[in-house]
């Protein structure tokens, strides 16, 4: 493992769309060193998402292992995280989005799940998620709630990583780093 690393770190990677935080993330996954495990969120409900799927899977080395989750993500970090991994997951802003869909108090629940999961995780962790609060206010009652959302998730996971990073035009500037 790389020298920069904890032996237990946390890492949110955010950035806008094309930002290049994706593959920041998978970068910094495989230089970890360790086994990786990309936990993608994303659901396939339509063709251009199934094509986007296919991208990510492309871009991904073969070696990896997959686990695909749109909604219980403690849990199922939880049942993956080890001393000697890395997971990488891909991303927040989906997950949020399925959890909003699925309605009722499910989010409320799973995002509590993943803020007390965090802290008690072995490895390496790395979240990917979309920064969405730096536009106009939506007009859309739904649109305002999950920019809301994200940002409370945002700062949340960021009070629990050890590293956060902002990425720009593909160029990763280091909002918080405790791991050097």
């Amino acid at each position: 493992m790389n020298a920069y690393l904890l032996p237990t770190m946390k890492e949110l990677i955010l950035g806008g769309a094309r930002s290049g935080k994706s593959a920041l993330a998978q970068q910094r996954a495989g230089q970890s060193g360790l086994a990786v495990t990309y936990i993608a969120t994303a659901q396939v409900l339509d063709k251009e998402m199934a094509d986007r799927i296919a991208l990510h899977r492309q871009a991904r080395p073969a070696g990896w292992r997959l686990v695909e989750e749109p909604l219980a993500l403690a849990q199922t970090l939880q049942a993956n995280a080890a001393a000697d991994r890395c997971l990488l997951v891909d991303c927040l802003t989906l997950w949020l989005s399925n959890l909003l869909a699925a309605g009722g108090e499910r989010l409320r629940y799973e995002k509590q799940a993943l803020l007390e999961t965090l802290p008690i995780l072995p490895g390496y962790l790395i979240l990917v998620s979309n920064e969405v609060g730096q536009g106009i206010v939506p007009v859309n009652p739904l649109a305002r709630r999950f920019r809301d959302e994200a940002g409370w998730l945002h700062q949340a996971l960021a009070r629990c990583c050890e590293r956060v990073t902002l990425t720009v035009a593909g160029l990763p500037l280091t909002l918080k780093d405790i791991s050097t």
